[in-house]
């Protein structure tokens, strides 16, 4: 099974076809577009089927493609049964925030904040999400270039990562530019399926280098060095795990209530589904079709731990290479074992992984940045200066959007290359905190939307309240930051259960003031 070292000319012809597919469909795309509505939104036209690909797709980062076999090759299964409280809050989304939010008419969901607390909450809410989006979706990319530059280079020093980062940064801004939430949809569609046929085709490579049979194979991991590496369910109340029965359950609807139902990432491609109807079955769907995805990938790793672990039951098929960092075990056997052709593919699975995150990350915080910030300040600039008429506006608009998109591209791709030098120079700590910093903007802002869609209760001070404290209780329930009294460590699921819930009752503390376009709750 081993191929040679490095990747060939075969690999190459698959890797630029499929960059270039990805860059002609962006052209395409670009030839119907008309104004950033359009842009943004593309017309409310696309297929409830492709819109949930799209969210499947984002949602498996470049993080899911290496670092998911990770876990399963150093733990077992217990991170599959976060995706049961992630199903269930996946329909509460659907059910109710959908809804309200699609028929709010508004180019972002934090428009939806401007009808009920006025301008400033939206710009807030939007600055939020966009400070948030911009240190997650770069550490992403920044992790997509690891991969990358190991099998390309075979090292991942700063003069081997930059380069790879910058050249996919590029190409994600170039399609994203010219055909807008259309092309991120489209594009995100051939993705998943690509991530799919490449996971699957590695499973069925190591089924055959491994010298067992399936059932074997399953006695053999359920009796690894005295672990069960089948282990799927954690009954025990440790709430410093994040992978216990009950975070899995009860602390994982609530994040996904955050993740997928007050992200403009993620509920962007839902806003562009012909009805609400579609758009929540799209987003439901996506989140039933995540777990058997995630699973192919935790049966890599743990095909991959007998691979690398057990040369004992290898035998003479028993690799060469050692695993020196179980972060790397997925690429070193991409780059070391598979055929010639095969590799580029898997290679595209792995671009294709870190392209559905980071198009749509540019163009939701593009959105923002045009509709929530950019957009009202010039509105209020033409409406005093009466120079542009509707239809130069809309055009002005479109070039705005593009240009927001590019510039949002270059921020991304501009951060994840300063990862590089934080991680070379300061350790792992300052990328773990830009992953899972999207909890400093999301779980305060569930708790903001929540008073906005099902209580008449709030105003524009206790919204304010509700986004800084929440920002606050999370930074002190960072693992790092020991600070109360009696400090015990929490799991990242149970920040939202515990800031959400906090930043809810702070904003209903607010006694509304009357607007005549205040919506009526959802739940009436």
């Amino acid at each position: 099974m081993a191929g040679e070292h490095g990747f060939g000319l075969t690999d190459w012809v698959v890797i630029i076809t499929y960059m270039a597919a990805m860059l002609l469909i962006g052209a395409v795309v670009s030839r119907r577009q008309k104004d950033s509505e359009y842009y943004f939104l593309g017309g409310r036209t696309m297929p409830a089927w492709a819109v949930g690909l799209s969210v499947l797709a984002t949602s498996l980062s470049a993080a899911t493609f290496v670092g998911v076999p990770q876990m399963s090759f150093s733990g077992d299964l217990r991170y599959l049964t976060t995706n049961v409280g992630s199903c269930i809050g996946g329909v509460v989304v659907a059910l109710l925030f959908v809804p309200p939010l699609y028929r709010a008419g508004t180019i972002t969901i934090y428009g939806f904040l401007a009808r009920r607390y006025g301008g400033a909450a939206r710009t807030a809410a939007a600055a939020m999400f966009l400070a948030g989006r911009l240190l997650s979706s770069g550490a992403r990319l920044f992790m997509a270039g690891i991969g990358f530059a190991l099998m390309w280079y075979g090292g991942t020093s700063p003069a081997e990562l930059v380069p790879v980062i910058v050249v996919l940064g590029l190409i994600g801004t170039i399609y994203t530019v010219c055909g807008g939430i259309r092309a991120v949809i489209w594009t995100d569609t051939i993705q998943i399926t690509v991530v799919v046929i490449a996971a699957g085709f590695s499973i069925y490579l190591l089924l055959g280098a491994i010298p067992l049979s399936p059932l074997e194979i399953a006695a053999t991991l359920r009796d690894s060095g005295g672990a069960d590496k089948l282990r799927l369910i954690d009954t025990s109340a440790d709430f410093a795990s994040p992978y216990t029965v009950w975070a899995a359950v009860f602390a994982m609807i609530i994040v996904t209530m955050s993740t997928h139902g007050v992200d403009q990432d993620m509920l962007q491609r839902v806003m562009t589904a012909r009805s609400p109807l579609r758009g929540g079955m799209a987003l439901a769907g996506s989140m039933l079709l995540g777990v058997p995805v995630i699973l192919l990938f935790l049966v890599i790793g743990l095909l991959l731990h007998i691979f690398y672990m057990r040369p004992d039951l290898m035998g003479a098929a028993a690799p060469l290479d050692a695993v020196a960092d179980s972060k790397q075990v997925f690429p070193q056997f991409v780059l070391n074992h598979m055929p010639p052709g095969w590799r580029g593919l898997i290679m595209a699975g792995l671009f294709a992984a870190a392209m559905s995150t980071f198009d749509s990350a540019i163009n939701a915080m593009a959105g923002c940045l045009i509709a929530d910030i950019y957009g009202p300040w010039r509105a209020w600039r033409a409406r005093r200066a009466g120079v542009l008429a509707p239809d130069t506006a809309r055009l002005a608009a479109l070039r705005e959007s593009r240009l927001a998109v590019a510039l949002m591209g270059a921020a991304l791709t501009g951060f994840a290359v300063g990862a590089v030098y934080l991680q070379h120079y300061g350790g792992d700590l300052l990328i773990n905190f830009a992953l899972g910093v999207m909890a400093f903007a999301l779980a305060p802002l569930l708790g903001v939307f929540c008073a906005a869609l099902f209580t008449r209760r709030g105003n524009l001070f206790s919204v304010f309240a509700a986004l800084g404290a929440g920002f606050f209780m999370v930074l002190l329930l960072q693992p790092w930051m020991p600070v109360i009294p009696g400090y015990f460590s929490l799991g990242w699921p149970w920040h939202w259960v515990v800031v959400s819930p906090a930043a809810f009752l702070i904003c209903i503390s607010g006694r509304p003031r009357p607007r005549g376009n205040i919506p009526p709750p959802a739940a009436a």
